[in-house]
């Protein structure tokens, strides 16, 4: 059985926060890949970039590292391996 580490609610809606960015940080980028000259999609594109970096931050600075190879800074003592992992969230 795995155990799982629990984490406040705030955390779960944090990340939920993310994903609903990544989402739209994904879904801008295939629209833009066959209308680059979209100047409202790369704003929109530009806004939602800021705000993914603005949520990393703040989770990473509560929670811990979300990626590794040094896309993250590890806490002290190294942190990479606390839970939950993406696929047990």
């Amino acid at each position: 059985m795995l155990n799982v580490k629990q984490l406040p609610p705030e955390f779960y809606a944090l990340m939920e926060d993310l994903q609903a960015v990544d989402f739209a940080l994904v879904d801008l980028t295939l629209y833009l890949d066959t209308h680059p000259n979209d100047y409202e999609a790369i704003r929109q594109f530009n806004q939602f970039a800021k705000q993914r970096g603005l949520l990393k931050k703040q989770i990473e600075s509560q929670f811990g590292p979300l990626q590794q190879y040094g896309n993250s800074y590890s806490g002290y003592p190294w942190n990479w391996d606390d839970g939950p992992w993406p696929w047990q969230l």
